[in-house]
């Protein structure tokens, strides 16, 4: 028997269908896994295919031998900041996907890590080895992997009681009036475009603190402190609360950019969190990548 355990991150109408939408499985074996009783939903087995399942619910496989579901080591190269026995901090590029899903199985950064790291957690099922956090496929910096089930749960403590440190830099688009604030908006599935976020009143809780860094004539670099973690939350809250998006988000920003970029020009550039086995406070610090510095150079050269 092989398990796998999923949390879903919104509701999704079929049980089903979000689970062929998250393993390598086709929706006729998931549907017979389930008819044979090996499907819980918050610890209750669901036989029908047709369930709905609501934002957060714990769902765990249990898979008979005879269907696979092997997730591809790959010698894909990676920035390793920090390792230890327990965890490994990682510079993730980007346009490097965390995980595997959507039916795509391969180049992820977990793709990556079974080749590089030789234990991971394994609390997140075969399809999110060690992944404590996520960042954007497009978005670059610093994340947390843990090595083992104990690191891994009091890693996603610190995350849940807001003790671990996560700061952005972000170029948006136009002037911020305010040098800083504090943004505190919902956020959940936008009910026009089930692909996009937003703010919305039946939303989940979301926080955000702002530090302007610099100011350029059409244009700020503004540091970003994450009290909550939400599927794109720094990118909503800069183009729907501050009402500048961030450059390079095709998204949530400007459909004509100016700028000739792959992505975002946002980087989780430090990560602070105690070692979850020897309590040491850790710090961690990622330089922006040189297509940030670039903008950056013109905008500076501009500004003189």
């Amino acid at each position: 028997m092989r398990t796998i355990q999923l949390i879903s991150e919104q509701a999704f109408r079929r049980l089903d269908s979000f689970l062929a939408e998250n393993t390598n499985l086709t929706r006729s074996h998931i549907q017979k896994v389930m008819a044979s009783g090996g499907v819980t939903v918050n610890g209750k087995v669901v036989t029908k295919a047709s369930t709905s399942i609501k934002e957060d619910a714990e769902i765990v496989v249990i898979l008979p031998e005879d269907i696979p579901l092997d997730i591809p080591a790959q010698d894909i190269p990676l920035d390793i900041v920090y390792q230890d026995e327990h965890l490994s901090v990682i510079n993730k590029p980007q346009g490097m996907t965390v995980h595997p899903a959507n039916n795509v199985y391969t180049d992820t950064l977990v793709n990556a890590l079974l080749y590089h790291v030789t234990d991971l957690s394994g609390i997140n099922g075969v399809l999110r080895p060690g992944i404590v956090h996520r960042l954007d496929k497009d978005t670059s910096g610093l994340l947390v992997i843990a090595k083992n089930d104990v690191a891994h749960v009091e890693l996603q403590k610190q995350i849940q009681a807001k003790t671990c440190k996560r700061i952005y830099l972000a170029l948006l688009e136009g002037v911020v009036k305010t040098d800083s604030g504090f943004i505190d908006a919902p956020i959940g599935r936008c009910p026009t475009d089930r692909k996009k976020m937003d703010v919305v009143s039946n939303g989940r809780s979301a926080q955000t603190y702002y530090t302007v860094v610099e100011r350029f004539a059409n244009y700020t670099l503004v540091q970003f402190e994450l009290k909550t973690g939400r599927t794109h939350q720094i990118r909503v809250h800069a183009s729907k609360c501050l009402k500048h998006p961030v450059v390079g988000d095709k998204t949530y920003g400007y459909k004509n950019q100016k700028f000739s970029l792959d992505g975002q020009l946002l980087h989780a550039q430090t990560l602070s969190f105690v070692h979850p086995h020897s309590g040491q406070s850790l710090s961690f610090s990622a330089p922006l990548p040189d297509y940030f510095t670039k903008v950056l150079t013109i905008l500076r050269s501009k500004n003189n």
